[in-house]
């Protein structure tokens, strides 16, 4: 195995200005004019700064500077240590500025991608993947962004973008890191564990090959191996949180609530308005049927984002425990109001019309569930509440039930839920 060969990313130096630094206020203005004044050439004022100018001028002049507009290799510098510090948003503008100035530069256009995926915005990285194999066909990094934005919904296009990336440079571990998911996720589990294993051999600090190689372990029922890898990727950054989410979960599927728990409370110190912890909690109290502690953070999700559709669903369902069926509507129906098509939006306002004595509207929304599942046992209860509205609802009894849909095993969703 050939040793793993990293790219050199320089972003402390500016690629296309080798300007001398240092020089500012009067020294910098006497020496500017003195140069023109010398050489009386157009191409040389042409290509001095105006931001530097303006700043030695307005110093000289005693008026107040503003602030000199910064080199694109320093926005990047700043979006590397934004993102080390957990700060991805933050990260992601500063490598957009970057990539505004200097569109064809393969290092931010890279970065960029890859935090661009990071925030699951798969069709903008696909984008900015596609302009950097433009830019550099003979890079493997923009097949990387290219395979890693496929990799969950199109893992068939996503390998051959892989390959061609390997084909370039066969030990790039993010590219190995991709095969091991897009494998994964057509079936090839043990062809997904050793591009999984290869790429954390080749690069035991890059996160995202440990938590690619635990995607493979999962789907083995290798689970305490998955939790392992997902841990190490949580030390190899702490201060990004999407590791933390999975980790959770995998706790959470090994029924140890309370560890998940306390992984969700470490992203909220990190991130302390993070509606999407507070929904996990809310969920992981629920699965222990713990639901009156459960509520409290459902709410709390909703109100940091009153467009988070999952959130409104959880609430409902919270609700619909304790028999608040008004409270149920109110969040159901905000939920298919932002889109959702969770089955539980629909039936379970489907009962609470009928608790409600709303029967016509219960009947109307009873049906339309039957089109967002296959489940037979969510089949099941909807069918029971098409039949009560038949039979204890004035104006409903000689109305036909519908034929039952047989039921198509769904494929599970990768890791979903996370």
């Amino acid at each position: 195995m050939r040793p793993y060969r990293k790219i050199n990313r320089n972003y402390s130096k500016p690629f296309f200005s080798n300007r001398r630094r240092g020089l500012s206020g009067i020294p910098l203005l006497i020496f500017t004019l003195a140069v023109i004044g010398a050489t009386g050439s157009l191409l040389f004022v042409a290509s001095l700064s105006r931001d530097v100018i303006d700043y030695a001028a307005r110093g000289m002049l005693g008026l107040p500077r503003a602030t000199p507009t910064l080199f694109p290799s320093q926005h990047a510098q700043r979006g590397i240590t934004l993102y080390t510090e957990g700060k991805v948003e933050d990260a992601l503008a500063e490598f957009e500025i970057a990539v505004a100035q200097r569109p064809n530069n393969i290092d931010y256009l890279y970065e960029f991608g890859r935090i661009l995926i990071e925030l699951d915005n798969f069709g903008e990285a696909l984008k900015y993947g596609q302009d950097a194999i433009d830019a550099a066909d003979d890079d493997a990094r923009g097949y990387a962004i290219m395979a890693r934005a496929l990799m969950w919904s199109d893992p068939g296009a996503a390998i051959p973008f892989a390959v061609r990336g390997l084909e370039l440079d066969a030990d790039f571990a993010p590219l190995h890191a991709a095969l091991a998911i897009a494998y994964t996720n057509i079936g090839r589990y043990s062809e997904g564990y050793q591009r999984g294993l290869l790429a954390t051999q080749l690069d035991p600090l890059d996160a995202f090959s440990h938590r690619a190689f635990a995607i493979p372990l999962i789907y083995t029922d290798r689970r305490n191996e998955a939790i392992a890898a997902l841990e190490q990727a949580v030390a190899i950054n702490p201060n990004l949180t999407a590791p933390y989410f999975e980790l959770a979960l995998q706790y959470r599927q090994q029924d140890y609530q309370e560890m998940a728990v306390g992984i969700y409370r470490r992203v909220l110190e990190l991130e302390p308005g993070s509606a999407k912890a507070y929904l996990r909690i809310c969920q992981t109290y629920a699965e222990v049927g713990e639901f009156l502690t459960a509520t409290p953070y459902c709410e709390t999700a909703t109100e940091i984002d009153e467009n988070y559709a999952d959130a409104w669903q959880w609430l409902g369902q919270m609700r619909y425990t304790r028999r608040n069926y008004e409270g149920t509507l109110e969040a159901m129906e905000k939920c298919v109001a932002l889109g959702s098509t969770a089955v539980e939006c629909y039936y379970m306002r489907g009962w609470s019309y009928y608790v409600l004595d709303r029967c016509p509207r219960a009947w109307d929304v009873l049906q339309e569930a039957l089109q967002y599942t296959r489940e037979p046992h969510i089949i099941s209860i909807i069918n029971d509440g098409l039949a009560s509205v038949r039979a204890n609802c004035p104006g409903f009894e000689d109305v036909r039930l519908p034929t039952p849909i047989p039921p198509t095993p769904i494929p599970p969703t990768p890791i979903g839920g996370i």
